[in-house]
């Protein structure tokens, strides 16, 4: 009895304690995540300094160009040291989550932050947000290791700490939950979303007191799409779910080009992306970094279509080359800018071709972001979340829907995988993991949660094709808390515990989830 009332009185005070816990490691979250944004900002203006400073002559373009390869040289020293370091970082959490990796959390820190500086004082085509993602998640695992956690609450403090990162990154709290449940956990559950709320919440307040309150794009759209356009924004979330494939190919293609390079060093592999962005930085600088010089052009300058394509094709192919390098820095921000300039584009084509108020193209160029990055990651409601926030109103939330819905239709009809899913599947194989990890050894507890439209729901738990290297310890329903037997039928809202292998443990989630329709991975505080 004293057992019983023990085990009530701690999920009472539970939604507190993981409150006080999100904030936390929403703090440390956030702490790297602003360090990182300042060195990024130090760091492209020392590029922009110095090829203003060396344009001037044939010999000063020419020591930058030397001085290139050598930023090349140690980055892919440091690639070497910390191999997960490379990339955007999203995937390498999505397989910390599902049990693929065990990353060095202080080594990926170090060799994130510097790797991905030096990269932008390069000129490469790299964003800071899928970098501060990773460096969040990798705070939040310290802070777990720190304070001798299980991995249950470890992987709970990845979560929170990957969204917190994400939140910091664009000053988008709610965006940095919704991305956290969406794309990073795959899941959506109360008690999970209390302890991301409070961290993405904590962490955009620090970054919020670091770099004000002002959204990331100043966009001043003063009137919505009328509804007699959504004929247009229909075709446009068309051509965006079709492009944005196509974008996402063009990526994995660059992978595939230094693929083809394995017999050369990595040292000289990497000066290839620093080299272009040598040349470019004297042709055309505005593709160089991560993109903010395109973004207040096309804004507030609207150039010729034929430039804004141009621009729009450079910048994607730099992108490829940039990131199929494996230099520490993400696709995140740089497909945004390739989306605003879809945007762009489509709005002028339709404002002169049609007689649209050039008025509406500032709304085009939002509605080009959210629905190019629906088609990349299929992430929709993010896209509509983070768009929203980062230009600083929700009164487009019905032509973001509109062109978001569209754009993941006709991706997901192409069947080609959204990019972090591929790019977590090319990451696996690179590291030589499989279903089995031998890493880890030992069980882990967790609970899953029946969903309305499970296969388990009205089911005999003896009927069902349970996965082997774990049982079911317990079910609660309620306040009742049983013994499971084979024909105990299984009702939506029944929690069920279960003790898996952790070597088997991502097997063993994607099993449960398929089955129960909803997962809770339980991380008792």
């Amino acid at each position: 009895m004293k057992k019983q009332l023990k085990s009530a009185k701690d999920k009472r005070w539970l939604p507190i304690r993981m409150i006080f816990y999100g904030i936390l490691v929403g703090l440390a979250a956030s702490v790297v995540t602003v360090v990182y944004r300042f060195m990024l900002q130090y760091a492209e203006k020392i590029l922009f300094g110095v090829i203003g400073f060396t344009e001037k002559s044939v010999l000063t373009m020419a020591l930058w160009g030397v001085c290139l390869c050598i930023l090349g040289y140690v980055v892919a020293k440091i690639v070497k040291w910390e191999g997960m370091c490379s990339g955007s970082g999203i995937p390498q959490v999505q397989g910390e989550i599902k049990g693929y990796f065990d990353v060095n959390w202080w080594k990926l820190l170090v060799s994130k932050m510097v790797g991905g500086s030096l990269c932008i004082i390069g000129g490469l085509s790299l964003g800071r947000e899928g970098p501060s993602v990773q460096l969040g998640a990798m705070a939040g695992k310290g802070l777990a290791r720190l304070t001798n956690q299980d991995i249950n609450k470890e992987r709970y403090m990845i979560s929170c700490g990957a969204g917190a990162g994400l939140a910091a990154a664009f000053n988008a709290p709610i965006a940095g939950v919704v991305f956290a449940l969406e794309e990073i956990q795959k899941n959506f559950n109360a008690s999970m979303l209390v302890c991301i709320l409070a961290g993405c919440v904590t962490s955009d307040f620090v970054s919020k007191n670091a770099f004000g309150l002002s959204p990331v794009f100043h966009f001043d759209v003063p009137d919505v799409v009328p509804l007699k356009y959504y004929g247009f924004l229909i075709v446009f979330g068309a051509i965006l779910g079709l492009v944005g494939v196509a974008y996402s190919s063009l990526l994995l293609k660059g992978q595939d080009f230094y693929k083809k390079l394995n017999n050369i060093p990595i040292e000289i592999r990497m000066m290839i992306p620093f080299l272009c962005a040598g040349v470019l930085a004297y042709t055309l600088p505005e593709v160089l970094a991560g993109g903010h010089a395109m973004i207040e052009l096309v804004y507030h300058e609207c150039p010729a279509i034929s430039i804004m394509v141009l621009l729009l094709v450079v910048k994607s192919l730099f992108s490829a080359i940039s990131f199929g390098s494996a230099a520490p820095g993400g696709i995140f921000f740089p497909l945004l800018i390739a989306g605003a300039y879809c945007g762009s584009i489509y709005g002028s084509f339709v404002c002169q071709s049609f007689g649209v108020s050039e008025v509406y193209i500032a709304s085009f160029i939002i509605l080009g972001m959210a629905g190019f990055f629906t088609a990349i990651v299929r992430a929709p409601i993010t896209g509509i979340i983070l768009i929203a926030e980062m230009t600083g109103g929700f009164e487009h939330l019905l032509p973001l829907a509109a062109v978001t819905i569209t754009a993941y239709i006709f991706a997901h009809i192409t069947e080609v995988e959204p990019i972090y899913e591929s790019l977590l599947e090319r990451q696996i194989v690179k590291a030589g993991k499989s279903e089995q990890n031998p890493d880890m050894d030992g069980t882990v507890v967790m609970t899953f949660i029946v969903g309305q439209q499970a296969l388990a729901r009205d089911e005999l738990v003896g009927n069902l094709p349970w996965p082997d290297h774990s049982i079911i310890c317990g079910i609660q329903r309620g306040p009742m808390e049983m013994v499971p037997r084979g024909d105990f039928r299984l009702m939506s809202g029944d929690t069920l515990i279960v003790m898996g292998e952790k070597e088997y443990l991502k097997m063993i989630v994607d099993a449960y989830q398929i089955i129960c329709g909803e997962v809770d991975v339980d991380m008792p505080l």
